[in-house]
């Protein structure tokens, strides 16, 4: 295994680390990085220059409730007839560190808990009839890939560090990384290396409690944040510690502008929402106002308190030194990406938080209820299970058919099981269909390229996805397939082909394909939003045969029309956009929003904007 000192770049994600095991206060470490970057390899070596003995727990993607937070240990308890509680992941962190990879794909119900666990320090046990308390304080490591969608913000609210999102290009440090797998490496000066790194962060541990930081400095944090577009106390506080640990991991007694640059680096620029703006008013005059009387005036200082809050706040934002002003601007000039009214990690706050609604489902989500039913129709309700078949033992024991069987055994029929039952927060999965045919074409794909864009911004809030079919030519194309992240978005749509003939029933039958395996996925609201002219002269046969013979009008109708039917009877909700001029228009686009059920809006001329807002209001 590649211990932490051998792993080569990725200088502030250790930097992050390194901070983290000095003040576990901080809460925990998000480092999003792309494929093949090493994240996950240094996030597993953490432990290398944790305390012997630290716990140090991966938690799976795919954890259950009950192996997440404890429960009931069937077997043992049906063993000893004594109830034997079996803590969970959570639990078994406690005390040292709990990392997730993939972080971003973690089932939402995981994410509830492991943010409710580090607010109290513990975890709550209140599931079949068991009600406990285990201490569950550790800190949390994440890793993900920026372009499998976003973090959670409730989670990301509770952990200090997030590493920015940097590329790794550098050939000088790839190649280091080849020539240092490839060879061998000195197994001897590797443990040297991190007995040394160790002692460096016992140290810093040690010292942590005698650091000390100014009223000025913490000031100028603060300010900072502000001027970033950061809200929440608890991104001060997590800013201010990290400063302090800085410090204690460099030995010193004081806050320097350096343990300041870092603290703003991996604490506030990661959740920036905007750019600083300096005080453009500063460098030009005040405006000549006409002094008031000398009685008003004489009155108005009488009355006017010197103490008031405003006045205590400008005072004291006189009183920060304009050194450490600049060197907080200067810090976050240089690191801010460019991107930085489209980084994934910043809130926007632009509808309001949670999901669209809730599914019952049999697969995943929160345990709500056991029913009967099959084994093969999902996960058995053990307990229930075990309770529903309890009575029937003795009954089942002397009957002629279970004679012979060994007394402990437990008989359980098909009629005793209960399967789970579960909620799951449910999304929706927009499917644009784009007709990229005739003359309107690339119009048309910069509208639906901004509206995909537009919606995703904003899918994380209601676990909503996109997809963005495109027909053309012969055939219907998935140019992006069911997705929440923007960074993907982009780099899919970035060339658009348009041109050719409309194969209008290739594409319905392609959205519809591609909703029913959105299903099996577990997503139950599907839309398709279609922007077209509704004229379609490329049959279905043709994407199938190329060879075929040309379809007449009647055939292509009756294509439409039957694929319509089974779409509306699948429950697929729709919206048909027409772009036509209405001179141009044959009444094609209304005619197809009545076979699918769904809507028609008439956009000639949409933007973005328009064509977001009509999906929304469905």
């Amino acid at each position: 295994m590649i211990a932490f000192t051998d792993i080569v770049g990725m200088d502030l994600a250790k930097q992050a680390l390194m901070l983290l095991a000095v003040d576990s206060e901080l809460g925990g470490v998000v480092i999003p990085s792309a494929v093949g970057s090493g994240k996950s390899t240094l996030a597993r070596a953490f432990a290398d220059i944790l305390p012997e003995g630290t716990p140090f727990v991966e938690l799976p993607l795919n954890v259950t409730e009950d192996r997440l937070i404890g429960g009931i240990d069937l077997e043992a308890t049906l063993a000893t007839g004594v109830r034997v509680v079996q803590h969970g992941v959570l639990s078994k962190a406690h005390g040292g560190v709990l990392y997730v990879d993939s972080i971003s794909l973690l089932d939402s119900s995981a994410v509830s808990h492991i943010m409710d666990a580090i607010s109290r320090g513990e975890v709550l046990v209140e599931r079949e009839g068991l009600s406990e308390v285990h201490p569950a304080k550790f800190m949390l490591v994440g890793t993900y890939d920026p372009t499998d969608g976003d973090v959670r913000m409730g989670l990301l609210d509770r952990i200090g560090i997030i590493v920015p999102f940097t590329a790794q290009n550098d050939y000088r440090a790839r190649k280091k990384i080849v020539n240092m797998v490839l060879g061998t490496r000195d197994a001897e000066d590797t443990r040297d290396e991190l007995n040394m790194l160790a002692g460096f962060i016992n140290a810093a541990r040690e010292q942590l409690p005698h650091v000390s930081i100014t009223d000025d400095q913490i000031r100028a944090l603060i300010q900072t944040a502000i001027s970033l577009g950061v809200e929440g106390n608890r991104v001060d506080i997590f800013t201010v510690r990290a400063a302090i640990a800085s410090a204690a991991l460099a030995q010193r007694s004081d806050v320097d502008e350096e343990d300041m640059k870092q603290a703003i680096k991996l604490v506030l620029i990661p959740r920036a929402t905007r750019m600083p703006e300096r005080d453009a008013e500063s460098n030009e005059a005040p405006p000549q106002e006409e002094p008031p009387p000398q009685d008003e005036q004489e009155s108005e200082d009488e009355e006017a308190p010197s103490d008031t809050p405003d006045a205590e706040a400008e005072e004291e934002q006189k009183e920060t030194p304009d050194m450490i002003e600049e060197l907080m601007m200067d810090a976050v000039t240089m690191e801010l990406p460019d991107n930085i009214l489209n980084i994934s990690l910043a809130s926007k706050k632009k509808a309001t938080t949670g999901s669209r609604g809730e599914a019952l489902n049999f697969k995943r989500g929160r345990f709500v209820r056991a029913q009967p039913g099959d084994m093969r129709s999902g996960k058995v309700a053990l307990i229930p299970t075990l309770i529903s078949a309890a009575p029937w033992q003795e009954t089942r024991r002397r009957d002629s058919k279970m004679a012979g069987r060994p007394k402990t055994a437990l008989l359980i029929t098909k009629d005793d099981v209960k399967i789970k039952r579960f909620r799951d927060k449910s999304g929706t999965l927009f499917i644009f269909m784009v007709d990229a045919s005739g003359s309107m074409a690339l119009n048309r794909m910069r509208q639906a390229k901004g509206a995909v864009a537009s919606l995703l911004q904003n899918a994380y809030v209601h676990r909503d996805q996109v997809a963005l079919i495109s027909f053309r030519g012969k055939q219907a194309q998935v140019l992006l397939p069911p997705s929440q992240s923007v960074d993907r978005a982009k780099r899919e749509l970035d060339v658009l082909p348009t041109g050719g003939g409309t194969p209008l029933a290739s594409a319905l039958y392609l959205g519809w394909e591609t909703a029913k395996q959105a299903r099996t996925k577990g997503i139950t609201q599907v839309m398709f939003v279609l922007i077209t002219d509704g004229r379609g002269n490329i049959g279905l046969q043709a994407t199938f045969d190329p060879t075929a013979e040309k379809a007449t009008k009647e055939e292509l109708e009756k294509e439409v029309e039957a694929l319509s039917l089974s779409i509306q009877a699948d429950g697929v909700a729709a919206i048909v956009i027409d772009t036509q001029m209405n001179y141009l228009s044959r009444g094609e686009a209304p005619k197809l929003a009545q076979k699918l059920g769904g809507r028609y809006f008439y956009l000639p001329n949409a933007k973005a904007e328009q064509i977001v807002e009509a999906a929304m209001s469905f």
